[in-house]
Formats: structure tokens, sequence, C-alpha cells
């Protein structure tokens, strides 16, 4: 089964991620879609204060229930942290070994790809889904055109960190993030500045 590996620290999750996400599977490019959500984001490791992982985890399910073909994963919260994504992708494959995984990430992430750890290991193991974001332009050379591929999604111009903000400023999230998420966000005072 090819899986997509969709990771993050989805801290919340927002309808972005859930365009994306049944962008992907709606394409056929894989069977499956994984949201990976990471504990700590090494490239944010210390930079911010995420909400309880538990909190980020059942947001993620909230969006990954009604969707066909797509699941969330606690996977990497099982790994030690931070946690790389050539670790999770190889102790994937392990445990999976007849399945074939893609990464998915941003056109963003696709442009300074050779600072990830190991990303040649992870472009000689393992698929790469890149899908575009603004202002990024997508170049896939072309000795890895057999491994890296464009998706053809629509471009959101929506981020976490944005949703942060406006929720510490006492502004609602609605319609940025899925009605349910939104309650949940309200429901627990996650986000705000008096929060402790």
């Amino acid at each position: 089964m090819r899986i997509g590996i969709f990771g993050g620290s989805f801290d919340p999750i927002h309808i972005g991620h859930a365009i994306i996400a049944q962008h992907i599977i709606g394409s056929g490019v894989v069977d499956r879609l994984w949201f990976m959500v990471s504990p700590v984001n090494p490239l944010k490791a210390g930079k911010q204060r995420q909400v309880a992982d538990t909190d980020r985890l059942r947001m993620v399910e909230m969006v990954s229930r009604p969707m066909h073909g797509v699941e969330t994963s606690a996977f990497e919260f099982t790994m030690p942290r931070p946690s790389y994504t050539i670790d999770t992708l190889n102790a994937l494959q392990v445990k999976f070994p007849d399945d074939e995984f893609y990464l998915v990430i941003g056109g963003d992430n696709w442009e300074v790809f050779d600072k990830w750890r190991s990303s040649e290991e992870i472009l000689a193991k393992f698929h790469v889904l890149v899908y575009p974001r603004l202002g990024h332009d997508v170049v896939i050379p072309d000795n890895l055109l057999d491994r890296v591929m464009l998706v053809n999604a629509p471009i959101i111009e929506l981020s976490s960190t944005q949703i942060r903000e406006r929720l510490a400023s006492g502004k609602s999230a609605r319609y940025l993030v899925p009605d349910e998420v939104n309650d949940y966000i309200e429901r627990h005072n996650l986000y705000s500045n008096n929060q402790e």
C-alpha cells in the first residue's frame, strides 16, 4: 500500500491542512494519507510553547475522522525527541515492510530540503510529494523526477502561526479551522494569552 506521510506540529490543524490532505488522497497518488503529529519540530524546538500533545492529537483526529482514506498517527510520540523525518520514515518502513511511504511537504520545505537531516537518504529510499506554496517555486531536478512529484493542489495561504496570533489577541479562528476544532479550542481556552 502507498501511504502518504503528512507530518507537522499541527498547532493547530487548519482548513489548509485538510484541503491539501483531501486533494492528495483524491489524486490517487497514494492509497492512504496519515497526518503524522510531531511532538517537537526540531527546527522549532525552544522557539514556541505548544499546546499539549494530546490536545493537538485530538484536534487532528477531529479532522481526519470524517475523511475517507485519511487517518491520524501518533507514531512519532513513541520515538526519541526531537524526532527527525528520516528516523520516522525508517522506523515506519521497519514496522510496515510491505508498504511504500511518500513524504508530503510544502514547496517552502522543498526549497530547503537539502538542509534536512539525511535528505539524500530520504530521496534514495522514499518518494516525496510536494504541494505548492505561494512565493516558492518548486524545481525538481531531472534525476529526481522518479522520486519527487509536484502535486497540483490549491495554494492555501494560511498558517498555524497566524491562527495562534489571532487567538492570542482575542480574535476568533472560525472558518480558518474546522468547526469542531474551533469549538474545542474555545472550550479549552487554547492559545489565549491568559493560558497558564
